[in-house]
C-alpha cells in the first residue's frame, strides 16, 4: 500500500487530537466536533488527480523498435561494416555552411546534432547494389527535433547545388526533397548526390536517402546509401515500418504504467 504523503499523517494525527479533546464534551457537541473534523479528509478525497507523464523509452524498448532484413526482404541483410564511400567522400568540406553541417551530419551520423541520443540503430546490406542502410531511433526533445526538420526542409533552397573536396578531389553536389509515407507527428526526407570531378566517364556518385520522423518525444532516421543504384522504395518502407513499431512500443509501455 502506499506510504500516505506527509500532510495526509499530520492531518490524521490532528484528527487524534481533536477527537480526545471533544470526548467529555456533550453528544450533540461531540457530533459537530467530529464533523468540523472530517471536512477537510472529504475535501482531500474529491481534489482531481495530476495524470502521470508519458514513461521515457528504455533501451529495451528501443531495440524493439528496430527493423531487421526480414522487414525489407531480399536482397538486404545484416552489415558487414561501413562502406569505403563514407570516408572518401562524405568526409569532405564545403564553403557554404549549411552544406558542410549536412555532410559533417551525415558522416557523425548525428543528424540531430551531438545533443541528441542515439537509443538504438541498426545497419543493413543490399548484396544486389552494394547499397547500405543505416536505421537509428533517436532521444530527443520534440522542439529540438522539430527544428532540425526545419533546417532539412530548408536545405534544397540552401544547398540546391554546391562544391565540396574530399580526399578524392572536387565533388559537386545537390539536394532535393523527397516525399515520405504520412507517419508519426513531423516528418523529412532529402536525396543528396555528390559526384567526384573527374575528366573519366567511371568517377564515383555517391547518391544518399535520407529520412527523419518524429514519433512522440522519439525519432527515428534513416540513411540509405550507395555508389550505384539506392533503392528509394526501401528508405519509405523502412520508414513506414519503424514508425508504426515505434508507436506501438511507446503505446506498449504507457500501458504498462
Amino acid at each position: 500500500m502506499p506510504r500516505p504523503p506527509a500532510r495526509a499523517v499530520v492531518a490524521s494525527a490532528l484528527s487524534v487530537g481533536a477527537l480526545l479533546s471533544v470526548s467529555a464534551c456533550s453528544a450533540l457537541g461531540l457530533d459537530e466536533a467530529a464533523r468540523a473534523v472530517s471536512a477537510p479528509a472529504s475535501s482531500a478525497a474529491g481534489a482531481p488527480k495530476v495524470p502521470a507523464a508519458d514513461p521515457t523509452l528504455t533501451q529495451s524498448q528501443a531495440r524493439a523498435a528496430l527493423i531487421g532484413e526480414a522487414d525489407l526482404g531480399e536482397p538486404w541483410a545484416a552489415t558487414e561494416g561501413f562502406a569505403t564511400w563514407r570516408e572518401s567522400m562524405l568526409k569532405a568540406t564545403t564553403e557554404s555552411p549549411e552544406c558542410g553541417r549536412l555532410l559533417d551530419s551525415l558522416y557523425t551520423e548525428e543528424l540531430f546534432g551531438p545533443d541528441a541520443r542515439t537509443r538504438a540503430s541498426v545497419g543493413l546490406d543490399d548484396a544486389w547494389d552494394g547499397a547500405q542502410l543505416r536505421y537509428q531511433v533517436v532521444a530527443h526533445r520534440p522542439a529540438d527535433v522539430d527544428r532540425t526538420l526545419a533546417w532539412l526542409d530548408g536545405l534544397p533552397d540552401a544547398c540546391g547545388r554546391f562544391t565540396a573536396t574530399a580526399g578524392g578531389g572536387p565533388m559537386t553536389g545537390w539536394v532535393r526533397g523527397v516525399e515520405l509515407p504520412e507517419v508519426g507527428e513531423a516528418r523529412q526526407g532529402l536525396r543528396i548526390v555528390l559526384s567526384a570531378v573527374s575528366e573519366y566517364d567511371d568517377a564515383p556518385t555517391l547518391t544518399l536517402d535520407v529520412a527523419a520522423v518524429r514519433v512522440g518525444d522519439d525519432a527515428i532516421v534513416v540513411t540509405t546509401g550507395g555508389l550505384g543504384e539506392v533503392p528509394a522504395d526501401a528508405t519509405r518502407a523502412a520508414v513506414e515500418v519503424g514508425a508504426h513499431r515505434l508507436a506501438e512500443v511507446r503505446k506498449r509501455g504507457r500501458a504498462s504504467i
